[in-house]
């Protein structure tokens, strides 16, 4: 895959997007329109999967006080209230403290106005480029390229980058891949790597971009 394929590619990806259920942070900002959910949320996901995530989101945004979880709510709750809300999410016991000091950190550094920058929310608890990456895209609707396993695994598998790490991925995206791409390309990369090409067993039988794959793991060869 070359940088010319990526509109044929994102084309494709899209389609695929579409026909299955949307990854749990869109759900969030959707029912939402909340940064800050989509942040908690968005902590709450890693090392999870969706439906685990889906179930901690409920329970906890359950307890907000206003029209929509915010800050106050988790500085009124205990870590062990939250361990408890948010279990069994992965590593649920470094998330509940994360979350217990989000609200003191963002007040002191922020005025506890949420920032829109990665940079910036990188300076709170709990928060890696992954996390402010997707935030900012989904949150915010402002562009960057949130790159996690499935966004860095296919990326190589189609030769679009040669990278190691998903920093490293990040980076390159960011030099190669059209800004009008940069919010989206997570979130259908994700929702790809959920449903169809996942690392172990691929379903690669009438997969839509086949043809630029050059995986080692690929079963099937590109028709035509």
């Amino acid at each position: 895959m070359t940088v010319e394929d990526i509109p044929a590619v994102d084309r494709a990806l899209k389609r695929e997007f579409k026909a299955h259920p949307s990854p749990v942070i869109e759900l969030i900002e959707a029912q939402t329109r909340d940064p800050f959910c989509v942040l908690v949320g968005t902590i709450l996901s890693a090392r999870t999967k969706d439906a685990c995530t889906a179930g901690a989101v409920k329970r906890l945004f359950a307890e907000a006080q206003g029209a929509v979880f915010a800050p106050a709510d988790l500085d009124r709750l205990t870590v062990g209230e939250l361990e408890r809300l948010i279990f069994p999410v992965g590593f649920f016991r470094d998330k509940a403290k994360h979350l217990k000091e989000l609200p003191r950190v963002l007040k002191e550094r922020f005025g506890g106005v949420l920032p829109d920058t990665v940079e910036e929310l990188c300076e709170l608890p709990g928060v890696g480029r992954k996390t402010a990456n997707l935030t900012v895209a989904v949150g915010f609707d402002l562009p960057a390229i949130c790159v996690d396993v499935h966004v860095h695994r296919i990326c190589n598998w189609l030769g679009l980058v040669r990278t190691k790490k998903p920093v490293e991925t990040e980076m390159e995206l960011r030099r190669i891949l059209p800004v009008r791409y940069w919010k989206t390309w997570n979130s259908h990369l994700v929702s790809f790597g959920q449903t169809r090409c996942n690392p172990v067993r691929p379903k690669c039988t009438g997969c839509p971009i086949a043809r630029y794959c050059l995986s080692p793991k690929k079963s099937v060869k590109p028709a035509g």
